[in-house]
């Protein structure tokens, strides 16, 4: 499946030793607590306009921050971006990437575009916030993790609950025996949709193929196909520029449970599900989809959504000795009661700091890249949660179990 959006390994060695040493030169270069730290936006679509953009420029004043480059394909979406904001209108992200006086890029594009985007920007030396998931697939993420690794770039991957320290508190407990050995988690994300899914209620009319879009950008490494509305506005719903559920929604829930329990890779993955409500609809992804991650360390992880039914389910943590109960104030471990007859265990509340907020997501690689403070979704962080949700994808999609290859660093049929 990973052949649809593959980077060629010419396109990913193409870059000289030379500009390797420059651009981490230039990533290493220590700003001022004072320095303004200039940001180009690549994708000026609804999460960008509706959440990265009106969050960024409340922060111009309060952490020193602008917006002074805008990039998308649609030039209706592009001149709304350069209105509101002001910045510079360009049509290339590439021509971005030359611009002087961008410090970082936030990449608010379909999934299939995050990789190429990402390694042309750790080229250019900026640093990087990417929307999750990281990259679409696990062999693109390889090439990210290679890249950042050697270019010393900040990378931020959109996951913003990181910012909520729920999840690194817990994974303190779990490590403290709190919980005994934790043998299974689990957690959902589902929403509840009336006549399709994941498509808009009053579609754009204005998009015109080769008058004010540029469909064959859009594309970029996906394979070539005649322009489709449906396919431009909801590509989360075609598996050449996302994988549904797993990557959009999941990737937020199975990170979580990644830093509370510090997994890696799992061991092997399996996925169910289908179109159970929405069966005529056009999308090729499924209405319901759940996996489950059995990993190494001896546990597994379940993740469930359906888009029919938004009724949740527990996000919880389960121990021999103790459950961990997620919630929206943070945490509580209770004591199975086979272990508390004595009631001389007591239960723990944590009251969490932080918040799922782009704001302190951006304030975060924002403070990385001036002081060298711990990112909080970085890029191994990203490759994690990519391996969990792409081999859940493609255990739906052949119709059967993945296993991962650790000394090859791939999933495989089991």
């Amino acid at each position: 499946m990973d052949n649809a959006n593959k980077i060629s390994r010419r396109a990913f060695v193409s870059a000289s030793a030379a500009s390797i040493v420059a651009t981490a030169a230039s990533a290493n270069k220590v700003l001022g607590a004072n320095d303004r730290l200039r940001i180009g936006l690549i994708g000026c679509g609804g999460l960008a306009q509706g959440a990265h953009i009106p969050e960024l420029m409340r922060m111009k004043e309060t952490d020193n921050v602008e917006i002074v480059a805008v990039c998308d394909v649609y030039q209706k979406r592009l001149d709304q971006a350069a209105t509101t904001t002001g910045a510079k209108a360009i049509k290339d992200y590439r021509a971005l990437l030359d611009q002087k006086d961008v410090d970082y890029v936030a990449i608010v594009t379909p999934e299939h575009w995050h990789a190429r985007m990402t390694l042309d920007a750790a080229d250019a030396g900026k640093h990087i916030y990417c929307e999750k998931p990281m990259t679409w697939s696990i062999e693109q993420a390889k090439q990210v993790v290679k890249k950042i690794q050697q270019t010393k770039v900040k990378m931020q991957v959109g996951v913003q609950g990181m910012c909520d320290d729920s999840y690194e508190t817990a994974q303190k407990y779990v490590k403290e025996g709190k919980l005994g050995r934790v043998v299974q988690a689990q957690i959902d994300y589902s929403r509840n949709h009336k006549r399709d899914f994941w498509v808009s209620e009053e579609p754009d009319k204005d998009v015109r193929p080769d008058e004010n879009l540029d469909w064959n950008a859009f594309l970029g490494p996906a394979p070539k196909r005649p322009f489709d509305l449906d396919r431009f506005l909801h590509w989360r719903r075609y598996w050449d520029y996302s994988g549904g559920i797993a990557t959009d929604l999941f990737v937020h829930r199975v990170t979580r449970i990644i830093r509370a329990l510090d997994l890696k890779f799992p061991e092997r993955a399996v996925a169910v599900g289908g179109k159970w409500e929405f069966r005529d609809s056009a999308a090729e992804i499924p209405d319901t989809f759940n996996m489950m991650l059995d990993y190494p360390d001896g546990l597994s992880v379940v993740v469930l959504s359906s888009m029919a039914n938004d009724t949740p389910i527990p996000h919880v943590l389960r121990g021999h000795e103790a459950t961990l109960e997620f919630n929206r104030e943070g945490f509580v471990i209770r004591p199975q009661e086979r272990f508390n007859k004595e009631n001389d265990k007591s239960v723990v509340v944590h009251k969490k700091t932080g918040a799922e907020d782009i704001t302190l997501h951006h304030r975060n690689l924002q403070n990385a890249i001036r002081n060298g403070e711990a990112l909080k979704c970085d890029v191994m962080t990203g490759y994690y949660g990519v391996v969990a949700v792409r081999l859940a994808v493609e255990s739906y999609r052949k119709s059967r179990y993945m296993k991962w290859d650790a000394r090859r660093e791939k999933g495989i049929e089991a």
